[in-house]
């Protein structure tokens, strides 16, 4: 039997159990020379390790909201926690690439359900107004992950061997089941309506595809053709799954309903721009550093750490900073400003100084965290208790999936560039890294145009922003 403990515990817990998970789909990077000749593979065969993670992990988030309503929080929690910790010893202890790839198809079906519904517990145990404060602290360790990942796979994989990268989750997530077990309550619905199948199917392929083929696109360009016609399928399987979710509105997978609502939506569309603009900068840049500044894998990859710092710099202002200005004005404002700080990183060349780069990656560190934080925050803020779960899951999937394509995203644009001005993309020049930072910098603007539309006291209960009130009063 659990005990119902604070928001602040319990949000304490589903933090520690998004950076285990966020951080297992980064730190292998560095560590792929090592198992490949482990397992007796070529490096790139095993990019399918990572593929396998990221196309499970689209497919079954969707079913996150239904599974915990029809099975209760805890419970689909707990065992999530369970099955990512077992499948990750289990990857440890794999001989071959077939059973690797197994256990990390197993690995991604405990971390669809762990991060969704963590976070859905989260949304139920807090108050409106202390909104902002808990996705804060969910959202950063998450993005500390993907920073941290590589430097930390590089460093275990140098100094002890790549085993210990999985290993290492058994302690962690034996304490995260038993604080789990204690504190989080096993809510669950009492009105569970029959599964969307036709929707989960149609929108699972679509996934699907789009991982697939942007990995097959951004790691080999000489099957382009296949790709695009994967790209193809894929849509016309979103288009149907679209289709099926307008027959049964209200209980399908896909949340029409939440997308009426404006701060809902920018976090699907103008967001969606955003994290993958993001997730590109932390593949271009350790690659720029290697090929064009001369630096190691690990000095480059200790460089974004300054990412880390500037997050963390964020994390005790953001509510001061919504308060003060709210969600409209901080996310066209802070997303010029993130925009630029990527630019920023277009101009640094070998002769830069180390503090000038160190500092620019802080800055922008500091910017992308407070945008994320607050995209992330105003999606709940309109959304009633009875449909959280169903809002939760959609929001849950899409951000997976432009986070996740985002390394191939930057694959495929600085293939192109480098095509572009006339050479190999096998060996990019700086300039090639310079232009496709530019590009994804444009890219991230996407929730500034879209809260152009935004109304000025949308998310005002939990941003605690009344300046809009103030002026009503005073007019």
């Amino acid at each position: 039997m659990s005990t119902p403990r604070s928001p602040f515990y319990v949000t304490t817990l589903i933090a520690g159990a998004f950076f285990m998970e966020n951080l297992d789909g980064t730190i292998i990077a560095t560590a792929l020379p090592q198992m490949a000749r482990s397992l007796h593979v070529g490096a790139v065969r095993l990019n399918i390790g990572m593929t396998a993670y990221l196309i499970t992990l689209a497919v079954f988030i969707p079913i996150s909201g239904w599974v915990a309503d029809r099975f209760g929080s805890r419970s689909v929690f707990a065992a999530a926690i369970g099955t990512f910790t077992i499948a990750s010893v289990l990857c440890g202890l794999s001989h071959t690439l077939t059973q690797f790839t197994l256990m990390r198809i197993l690995q991604g079906i405990g971390g669809a359900m762990m991060v969704p519904v963590g976070r859905l517990i989260v949304l139920r145990t807090t108050p409106k107004e202390d909104l902002t404060r808990a996705i804060l602290y969910i959202t950063w360790p998450g993005l500390t992950a993907l920073v941290v990942g590589p430097p930390l796979g590089g460093f275990i994989t140098t100094y002890a061997s790549w085993h210990w990268i999985f290993f290492l989750n058994l302690p962690l997530g034996i304490i995260a089941l038993v604080l789990t077990i204690l504190w989080v309550e096993n809510f669950r619905t009492e009105d569970v309506h029959p599964f969307d199948w036709i929707t989960f199917l149609f929108a699972g392929f679509a996934s699907t595809g789009v991982v697939y083929g942007m990995e097959k696109l951004g790691g080999d360009g000489a099957h382009w053709q296949a790709s695009a016609v994967i790209f193809a399928l894929s849509l016309l399987s979103a288009a149907l799954a679209i289709v099926s979710a307008h027959r049964k509105p209200e209980t399908s997978l896909i949340d029409l309903e939440s997308m009426k609502l404006k701060t809902y939506s920018l976090s699907i569309f103008g967001a969606s721009a955003f994290r993958v603009s993001v997730a590109v900068l932390p593949f271009l840049l350790p690659l720029m550093f290697q090929i064009s500044f001369g630096l190691n894998a690990f000095v480059s990859g200790l460089y974004l750490l300054a990412l880390f710092a500037g997050d963390f710099s964020m994390k005790s202002i953001v509510v001061r900073i919504l308060r003060r200005f709210g969600f409209r004005r901080v996310l066209i404002v802070n997303g010029v400003i993130t925009a630029g700080s990527m630019a920023l990183c277009a101009l640094l060349s070998p002769s830069t100084r180390p503090a000038i780069i160190v500092a620019i990656l802080a800055f922008h560190g500091a910017c992308r965290s407070l945008e994320f934080t607050c995209m992330t925050t105003l999606a709940y803020t309109e959304i009633p208790a009875e449909r959280m779960s169903r809002a939760n899951g959609f929001l849950s999937a899409v951000m997976q999936l432009s986070m996740g394509v985002g390394v191939a995203v930057g694959a495929v644009t600085l293939r192109l560039v480098a095509h572009a001005n006339g050479h190999s993309a096998a060996f990019p020049h700086l300039r090639d890294f310079h232009v496709a930072i530019l590009i994804m910098s444009l890219l991230s603007l996407g929730p500034v145009f879209d809260s152009l539309g935004l109304d000025p006291s949308a998310g005002a209960v939990a941003s605690g922003h009344r300046q809009v009130e103030l002026e009503t009063n005073a007019a």
